[in-house]
């Protein structure tokens, strides 16, 4: 019983629910990213670069000939493919992500307050007569008191 309650108290602190929060919103905001370079940004760069699929790219490592990805996953037994062009599709995923990321961690410090520097005194008081006198001072010039 020992361990779930301190299993509990750990579950429950403020960082662990933050996190929790933190992945599930990462989780979906990958998925509106996977879906815009899947869906928006890949097809008009495959016009501009001749009409190119890049998710359908393959090199078929197999014996057989398929006019397709889907063709090769389909066969039975699946031939053997590598896959640049899904390769490529997650190369740009992970950089608009990375970007985004940039931006949004840019911006985060950009708004929060930077503590101001700690200012360095230039004048301390004379253990003798109190007054005030330069930092660097070997001898009050009130009082004519030696400093050490």
């Amino acid at each position: 019983m020992l361990v779930l309650k301190e299993f509990k108290e750990f579950a429950m602190r403020g960082n662990v629910m933050d996190l929790a929060v933190g992945v599930i919103i990462g989780a979906a905001f990958g998925k509106i990213v996977t879906s815009l370079v899947e869906d928006v940004l890949m097809p008009p760069i495959g016009q501009l670069v001749g009409k190119v699929d890049f998710a359908g790219l393959f090199i078929n490592l197999g014996g057989r000939h398929f006019d397709s990805l889907t063709a090769a996953k389909a066969a039975t037994p699946p031939g053997p493919t590598l896959n640049y062009g899904i390769f490529i599709n997650n190369v740009i995923n992970f950089l608009i992500v990375a970007f985004v990321v940039f931006l949004v961690v840019q911006q985060m410090n950009r708004l929060t307050k930077k503590p101001a520097p700690a200012v360095v005194p230039t004048t301390k008081d004379c253990p003798q007569c109190a007054m005030t006198i330069p930092i660097a001072a070997k001898r009050c010039g009130h009082c004519t008191a030696q400093l050490v």
